[in-house]
């Protein structure tokens, strides 16, 4: 298969550490700009407690607002029961829930042990494929903590088994901090492969160590062919220290298209995108200081 898929995590996951509040109005029209950039999926917002991540409390309104184009998925991340809830009022295809491989990280961002957020997941994922819903389930740090340190791929297998055995559609795997080489991509499939194959997970990068690029390609080599990333590399996990931005779309597309496979993504549309929301992110600096 020459295509890859590519979800834009830009909404959320590049959005969600800005110190500076930006509009729902911003967040409508970001979307919008980047549903026309022929992106297969659009991670919008969340329905995280905005106690924990004020910048995407507005997330009934951001998805009350966007124009959705036909053909392209729209989902939202959700952490629990009471998140479920308001996600159902809203119209979605899609929910993402997240855990952690190692038990440092799932206590700092889910308040909670990889057991507890597991039971708190069951519900969620069960829930949720009853309203018709995909399920995605991200895991964190499937390569190095900046907590617990170095991750075995045993570690991340054993929580790929008990998500797909709690019902989750597809697997979105993260090297949260960005401290992974091609080689520990390698190694990171090699041990999973008993439980999942390379087709069917989604790779979710950060470009800390300006090796993201590499990492996707030698994923690619290896067969995986669905990737997370966010126009202008924006992003950032607000509990993970050391985690500046995720890969850039911009940089991906046009890997893929130099190593001969195609995203359907318009490069050009991309490139628009992301150079918008960086003005409008300048402007709301300077506007603050």
């Amino acid at each position: 298969m020459k295509s890859i898929r590519i979800t834009e995590v830009a909404p959320r996951d590049g959005l969600q550490n800005e110190p500076r509040r930006i509009s729902a109005e911003t967040k409508i029209a970001f979307v919008d700009r980047l549903s026309a950039t022929g992106v297969s999926e659009i991670e919008v917002t969340s329905f995280v407690s905005a106690r924990w991540v004020p910048q995407l409390g507005d997330a009934t309104a951001v998805l009350a607002g966007i124009h959705r184009r036909p053909g392209t998925i729209y989902s939202a991340l959700v952490p629990n029961e009471q998140g479920l809830d308001r996600a159902l009022e809203c119209t979605l295809d899609k929910i993402a829930v997240f855990a952690a491989a190692t038990e440092g990280f799932s206590q700092r961002n889910t308040n909670g042990s990889i057991e507890q957020v597991l039971s708190r997941l069951a519900p969620v994922i069960a829930r949720a494929r009853e309203a018709g819903l995909i399920v995605r389930g991200y895991i964190s740090c499937v390569i190095h903590c900046p907590f617990d340190g170095a991750v075995q791929p045993e570690q991340v297998r054993t929580l790929c088994a008990r998500l797909i055995d709690l019902g989750v559609h597809e697997l979105d795997l993260g090297d949260t901090i960005g401290a992974a080489d091609a080689d520990a991509i390698s190694r990171l499939y090699e041990g999973i492969s008993a439980t999942v194959a390379p087709g069917a997970t989604t790779l979710h990068l950060h470009d800390t160590q300006g090796r993201a690029i590499s990492c996707a390609m030698r994923a690619i080599e290896i067969g995986v062919r669905s990737f997370d990333a966010s126009v202008g590399g924006l992003g950032g996990c607000p509990y993970a220290p050391g985690a500046p931005g995720n890969l850039a779309t911009e940089s991906l597309v046009r890997a893929i298209t130099t190593c001969g496979f195609e995203s359907g993504v318009d490069g050009d549309a991309v490139d628009q995108a992301g150079r918008w929301m960086r003005q409008q992110l300048a402007e709301l600096s300077g506007a603050s200081s």
